[in-house]
C-alpha cells in the first residue's frame, strides 16, 4: 500500500482544532507545557519524509556497430485512411570485425510477414524491439549480404505521423511525415537506429494521384498509372538513419534555384498564401553559409516543407527539412514573426549534423551549437553586430536561469530526447562564439572549413575539432573545452568595487568568481577585456582570470568617463558589475555601444526617482536599437510607480512592432483603471493582432464587469489563426467565473478547426478551468464534462491528452471511469497513459481530501459537542461546589470565645 502525503488543509484544521480544545480546558499560563514547537517540527518531518529523491541513472556511450550498413532501400505503401504502412526494407550490409551470426535490427512493434536474405537463414524472430536474424553460417568479415524484410505499421507510436481531414485537418491537406531523431524510426521500419553509422539510402512510395512524396536526394522517376503515382528517390551520399525523411500528400509548391542547385518550399495547401512569408531568406542565407564556412552546399538540393503539428521547430533531413505550420506567418504580424532564423538554423545543420554528424547524443552540441552560432552569424550579416549580440544576450539569459550543473557533454541521461535542451543550444553556441572571438574570424574560420573537410560524411566528436583547432592554431585549448565543455556551470564574476587613485592616475576593479565550485564545476580561467573611455578615447586591456578573487590596476590619464567590462560581448559570464553613477549617464549616451546601453537601461530599472524615469522614457522613444527599446520598457515595468506606467502610456507609438509590444506587455503588469483604460484603447486600436492578444490577455486580472464585454468582442473578432480569440479565452480563464463558459462553449463546439491544434487544447483546458468549483451551475459542468470527454477519443493525439487534462482541471469525480478505461490498456509508456494516470490521481486526491474535509467537519462538530458536555459539567461542579463552600462557610468562622 502506497502511503500518500498528509493532507496540508488536514493538518492545519486539526492544529487549529487542538489549539482551541486546550485552550478551553488549559489555563493559557500552561500552554507551553504542551510543547506546539515540537509538534510544528514533527510535522515538517512528516512532509519532509514524502519529499522524493531523485534515482541515479547509469552513464551513456557510443553504440558497438557490428556491421557496415552500405545501402537502406524502402518499398513503401501508405494507407491514409488506416494511418499505416506497408514497407519492404532491404539493407546492405557487410561485417566489420568479426564473423557475423546473427543480425540485430532495430524495429518496435511491426507486423513481420516475410523476412528474405542473400545468405542462407536458420531463423528470425521479432520480439517487438528487434528483429533478429540467425545465419546458417557466420557471415565473413567483409563480405556483403542484403536481407529484405516485408512488414506492416499501423498508427505507430513514433516516427510516421498521419495528418487528414478524418482527423480534423483542413479538406485538401491530408498528409504524413517521418521524424527519425533521436531514435523513433524503429517504430516504423527496421534498421540500424544509431547516429554513428552512415549509408546511402532509396525511398520508393507509391500514393494516390495528385499527391506529392518528398524525401532525401534527388527525384529518379515518378511515374502514374492506374490513380496512383510512385515517386523514386536517392540519395547517393551517405547520411545518418536519423536524417531519412518521408513526407507525403498534398502540398503546393515554391521554387527557385541558388547556382545549380535547386530551392524549394511546400506548404499545405490551406496555408499556402502566406507560404512566400518564410521562403524569403533561403537562398540568401544558402550563399552567407558557403561563403562564412568555406565548404559548397554538400547535398543535391534543399526543399524545406511545412506540415501540420510537427512534432518540434524544424528537423533537419537530408536536403529536405521538415518545418513545422506554426513558423507560417501573415504581414500583419509586421516584424515580430519571422521564419529566417528557423530557417537558417536547420540550413545550418546540412553542413553540422548532416554532412557531419555527432557520433552519439552526448556530443549532440557538435550538431545543435553549430546551427545555433552560425543563425547568429546569419543575423549579424543581415541586420548587422548589435542585432547579433542581442540574439547572444537573449540566449545567455536562458543559459544564466538554468540551475542545473551538467556539462554539455554530459553522459548521465535515461533518454536521448534529454540532450535536446540549453546545453546543446545556446550555450554550445556560445562556446563557438567565444573560440571566434579569441582565435579571430580568420583563424576560426580556416578551422571550421578543415574541421569539415577533415571529417566529411563521418561521425564526430568534441576532440575532432579540438584536434583541428591545436594544430593550425598552434595552441592548447584543452583547458578551455574542459571548463566550457566537458563541465558544467558558466562562471559568475562580481566586480565588487572599482576605485579611482587621483596620484597615481589608476583605476583599480576587484572582481571575484562567485560560482560554487565543486568537481562538476570548476574555477574558470578565462580572458577578461575590459575598455575604459577617457574623453573620447578608448583604452583597452584583457586581463587574465586566474583565482577566485583578484585586483586589477589600470593606468590611465584621467578618471575614466566610461567602464565597460567585455564590452564587445565575447564571453559567456553572468556579469555583476554596478559602475558609478556618473560613468552610467555617459554609457547611456554612447551610440557606439548598443550592450553598454542595454545594460545602462537594465541597472535604471526599478529606480523610482523622476530622472531615472525620464532616462528610461527618453531612450525607449529615441535609441536607435529596438532591443534597447525593448529594455527601457521592461525597466519601467520593474520601476512601476504611476510616473513609469505614463512613461510606458506616452510611449505606444513604436514604429518597430517589437518595440510596441514590449511596450503593451509593460503596461499588462499594471493594476489601475489608467492601466486599464488604455489596453482596452489598445484592443480596439492596435491592427497588429500579435500586439493586441498581448492587450487582451492583460485584460483577465481585471474586474469582469469592467472587461467582459471587450473580452466577448475579442472572441468574435476574425485574425489569423484566430490568435484575438485565443488571446480572450486565455483572459477569460484567468478571471475563473464560469460567466463565460455558455458562450466559450458554443465557440468551441462550432469553431474548432479555426483554431490552431494548440490553441484549440488550451481552451479546453480555460473551459474546464472556468466551471470548477461549487459555484457553477451542475448542469452546465455536466454538458462542459460531456463535450471534454468526447475528445477522449478525438482522432489528433495532442486532443486525446489535452481533454484528459482538462477533465483533470475540470475536477470531476464522474470523470474517473472515462479516464480509467485509458489506463486500463495496459501500454504504460504511451503519453495518454500517463496523462490519465495524473489525471486520476489529481481527482482522488481532490476526492480524498474532499472526503477528509467532510470528515473534519463531523469530527469538528462532535468536538464542539463534546466541549459543550465538559462546560456542563464544569459549570455543574463549579455550582455544587459553590453551594458546598457556602454550606461550610459558617462552620469555619472563627470561635468568638
Amino acid at each position: 500500500m502506497k502511503n500518500l502525503p498528509p493532507c496540508p488543509l488536514k493538518q492545519t484544521l486539526l492544529s487549529l482544532l487542538l489549539l482551541v480544545y486546550c485552550s478551553l480546558l488549559i489555563p493559557s499560563s500552561h500552554a507551553e507545557n504542551l510543547g506546539w514547537e515540537t509538534c510544528q517540527e514533527k510535522g515538517h518531518y512528516l512532509n519532509a519524509f514524502y519529499e522524493s529523491k531523485p534515482g541515479v541513472g547509469g552513464r551513456q556511450y557510443e553504440r558497438d556497430r557490428r556491421i557496415d550498413v552500405k545501402h537502406l532501400k524502402l518499398e513503401l505503401v501508405p494507407d491514409f485512411a488506416k494511418q499505416a504502412m506497408a514497407g519492404i526494407a532491404t539493407l546492405n550490409f557487410s561485417p566489420i570485425a568479426k564473423p557475423l551470426d546473427q543480425l540485430h535490427l532495430d524495429a518496435v512493434s511491426l507486423s513481420v510477414e516475410k523476412v528474405e536474405s542473400s545468405a542462407p537463414l536458420q531463423d528470425w524472430e521479432n520480439n517487438d524491439e528487434q528483429i533478429i536474424l540467425t545465419f546458417k553460417q557466420a557471415l565473413p568479415v567483409g563480405k556483403e549480404a542484403w536481407v529484405k524484410i516485408t512488414y506492416s505499421v499501423e498508427k505507430p507510436d513514433h516516427g510516421l505521423y498521419f495528418r487528414t481531414e478524418a482527423m480534423g485537418y483542413p479538406k485538401g491537406d491530408d498528409q504524413l511525415w517521418t521524424q527519425g531523431q533521436p531514435e523513433r524510426h524503429r517504430y516504423w521500419f527496421p534498421g540500424y537506429d544509431y547516429p554513428n553509422e552512415r549509408f546511402t539510402s532509396e525511398v520508393i512510395c507509391k500514393v494516390p494521384d495528385k499527391m506529392t512524396v518528398l524525401s532525401n536526394g534527388k527525384l529518379l522517376s515518378e511515374k502514374t498509372a492506374n490513380g496512383f503515382t510512385i515517386f523514386h528517390w536517392l540519395q547517393d551520399k551517405p547520411h545518418a538513419n536519423y536524417l531519412v525523411s518521408v513526407v507525403a500528400g498534398y502540398f503546393d509548391k515554391l521554387e527557385d534555384q541558388y547556382r545549380d542547385i535547386p530551392l524549394a518550399f511546400y506548404a499545405p495547401p490551406s496555408e499556402f498564401a502566406v507560404a512566400e512569408n518564410s521562403f524569403r531568406d533561403t537562398k540568401q542565407i544558402m550563399a552567407f553559409f558557403e561563403k562564412e564556412i568555406g565548404v559548397p552546399y554538400p547535398w543535391d538540393k534543399y526543399f524545406s516543407v511545412c506540415v501540420h503539428d510537427f512534432i518540434a521547430g524544424g528537423m533537419e533531413n537530408t536536403s529536405l527539412t521538415t518545418l513545422t505550420n506554426y513558423t507560417l506567418f501573415s504581414e500583419a504580424s509586421e516584424n515580430i514573426r519571422t521564419s529566417y532564423p528557423l530557417d537558417a538554423h536547420e540550413m545550418a545543420h546540412q553542413w553540422f549534423g548532416d554532412l557531419v554528424t555527432a557520433k552519439d547524443w552526448s556530443q549532440l552540441w557538435l550538431n545543435e551549437g553549430f546551427a545555433t552560432f552560425y543563425t547568429n552569424l546569419y543575423e549579424q550579416s543581415k541586420n548587422g553586430t548589435d542585432s547579433m549580440r542581442y540574439r547572444l544576450y537573449l540566449d545567455a539569459k536562458r543559459i544564466f536561469k538554468a540551475k542545473d550543473e551538467k556539462p554539455i557533454t554530459w553522459r548521465g541521461y535515461k533518454n536521448p530526447q534529454e540532450q535536446f535542451d540549453y546545453r546543446v543550444y545556446p550555450k554550445g553556441g556560445w562556446v563557438l562564439h567565444m573560440l571566434r572571438s579569441q582565435m579571430g574570424p580568420e583563424l576560426y574560420q580556416k578551422c571550421i572549413q578543415t574541421y569539415l573537410e577533415r571529417n566529411r560524411e563521418q561521425s564526430v566528436e568534441t576532440a575532432d575539432l579540438r584536434r583541428v583547432i591545436e594544430e593550425l592554431s598552434g595552441q592548447s585549448w584543452d583547458r578551455f573545452f574542459d571548463q566550457w565543455v566537458h563541465h558544467g556551470g558558466v562562471p559568475k564574476l562580481k566586480i565588487s568595487s572599482y576605485d579611482w587613485d587621483e596620484k597615481r592616475k589608476q583605476a583599480k576593479l576587484s572582481i571575484s568568481q562567485t560560482q560554487k565550485i565543486s568537481d562538476k564545476v570548476v574555477l574558470f580561467v578565462l580572458p577578461l577585456p575590459v575598455r575604459m573611455i577617457v574623453d573620447g578615447k578608448v583604452h583597452d586591456t584583457t586581463v587574465s582570470i586566474t583565482r577566485d578573487s583578484e585586483d586589477f590596476y589600470f593606468d590611465l590619464p584621467k578618471k575614466p568617463d566610461i567602464i565597460r567590462v567585455d564590452p564587445d560581448y565575447t564571453l559567456l559570464a553572468d556579469i555583476y558589475f554596478h559602475p558609478p553613477t556618473s560613468t552610467r549617464s555617459a554609457q547611456l549616451k554612447n551610440k557606439k555601444d548598443m550592450m553598454g546601453r542595454l545594460l545602462a537601461v537594465q541597472l535604471l530599472g526599478g529606480k523610482k526617482d523622476s530622472k531615472s524615469i525620464d532616462k528610461l522614457k527618453h531612450t525607449l522613444n529615441n535609441d536607435s536599437f529596438y532591443g534597447v527599446r525593448i529594455e527601457a520598457a521592461k525597466a519601467l515595468a520593474k520601476t512601476h510607480t504611476p510616473d513609469a506606467l505614463k512613461a510606458l502610456t506616452d510611449s505606444l507609438n513604436q514604429k518597430d512592432a517589437r518595440a510596441r509590444q514590449e511596450v503593451v506587455r509593460a503596461l499588462v503588469k499594471f493594476y489601475n483603471n489608467d492601466a486599464l483604460s488604455t489596453l482596452k484603447q489598445i484592443v480596439n486600436k492596435e491592427k497588429n493582432p500579435e500586439i493586441a492578444a498581448v492587450a487582451i490577455d492583460g485584460l483577465g486580472k481585471f474586474p469582469v464587469s469592467q472587461v467582459k464585454t471587450t473580452l466577448l468582442g475579442a472572441l468574435e473578432k476574425p485574425s489569423y489563426r484566430n490568435t484575438l480569440a485565443s488571446a480572450a479565452i486565455h483572459a477569460m480563464k484567468d478571471q475563473s467565473t464560469p460567466e463565460y463558459a455558455e458562450v466559450l462553449l458554443k465557440v468551441l463546439q462550432t469553431q474548432e478547426t479555426s483554431f490552431t491544434t494548440r490553441s484549440f487544447a488550451s481552451s479546453m483546458n480555460s473551459l474546464a478551468t472556468l466551471v470548477r468549483g461549487e459555484q457553477a451551475d451542475n448542469a452546465a459542468k455536466e454538458e462542459i464534462r460531456v463535450f471534454i470527454s468526447e475528445f477522449l477519443s478525438h482522432p489528433k493525439p495532442s486532443l486525446r491528452i489535452a481533454a484528459i487534462r482538462a477533465l483533470a482541471s475540470l475536477e470531476d469525480q464522474r470523470s474517473l471511469p472515462a479516464l480509467k478505461t485509458i489506463t486500463s490498456s495496459g501500454n504504460k509508456e504511451s503519453s495518454e497513459y500517463k496523462a490519465a494516470e495524473s489525471a486520476i490521481k489529481k481527482l482522488v486526491s481532490g476526492k480524498k481530501q474532499a472526503d477528509e474535509v467532510e470528515d473534519l467537519r463531523k469530527e469538528m462538530l462532535k468536538i464542539q459537542k463534546e466541549i459543550q458536555g465538559l462546560k456542563k459539567q464544569v459549570e455543574t461542579e463549579r455550582n455544587r461546589s459553590l453551594l458546598l463552600l457556602k454550606s461550610v462557610r459558617p462552620l469555619l468562622k472563627p470561635d468568638k470565645k
